[in-house]
């Protein structure tokens, strides 16, 4: 393994499936507890928990650091990881990410975790997809709207909602100084979810980092924008 790719929010590795296909090193896709086909026992876990998940992964599959690109929640859990496990990361990427969602967040967090679990998940989708997509994109690309849907619909809507309460309560912004790994901060123009301020606090808070807006696109930036995918498989095989 040479890449480590962490997914978003109620999703699972199967979010990066067209990245996969670009790159030309070896990679892993994890799932996060109680995601994807990844088990969990129900008990609470932190954003903490699952970069220590993702640094067994990488000490147990690769032979040493790795790249790893972290979308929203995976880039919070990439925060995590390379500002407490330097060693395990010489390149990442931070796709519409934050390393702190401000005031508020663990109440917000917490209405969302309760939508999470009381609501239908086809009943979310609305309200995820708007996030997600701007409408130009999903009426010129329905196909991979509707891929990303079907992975938020099978996704545990427990595992969903306690992953809301960690991103809630997770605070990185003390750990970007001390990031080494080489840094590329990318994020839609119309993210509202973590908007180009949120990118730019991690881009000035890296030593080194770069920042890449993509103009028009929302949270899922990377598969919006023409070339997203590209640039990201670029800054992890060492190319840029």
């Amino acid at each position: 393994m040479k890449a480590l790719l962490l997914h978003s929010l109620a999703m699972s590795g199967g979010l990066w499936q067209p990245l996969q296909e670009r790159l030309a090193v070896p990679s892993v896709a994890m799932d996060a507890r109680g995601h994807g086909e990844s088990t969990w026992d129900g008990s609470p876990f932190t954003i903490e928990d699952l970069a220590a998940d993702a640094a067994a992964l990488v000490e147990a599959r690769a032979d040493g650091p790795v790249a790893v690109a972290g979308m929203s929640m995976g880039g919070c859990v990439a925060i995590a990881l390379a500002g407490t496990r330097p060693e395990l990361v010489d390149r990442l990427v931070l796709a519409d990410t934050t390393a702190d969602y401000g005031p508020g967040k663990v109440t917000a967090w917490a209405d969302r975790a309760d939508n999470a679990i009381h609501k239908p998940r086809d009943r979310q989708l609305a309200f995820q997809v708007d996030r997600w997509f701007s409408p130009a994109f999903a009426k010129e690309d329905p196909a991979e709207v509707k891929r990303v849907s079907e992975l938020f619909i099978a996704t545990d809507s427990r595992a969903h909602a306690q992953a809301c309460l960690a991103l809630g309560a997770f605070d990185g912004t003390a750990l970007l100084p001390g990031i080494t790994a080489r840094t590329l901060v990318v994020v839609g123009e119309h993210d509202y979810a973590t908007p180009p301020a949120m990118a730019g606090t991690l881009a000035e808070g890296i030593p080194g980092a770069r920042l890449h807006i993509f103009e028009k696109a929302r949270h899922f930036s990377v598969f919006e924008a023409s070339g997203g995918l590209d640039l990201v498989a670029a800054h992890l095989e060492g190319r840029s």
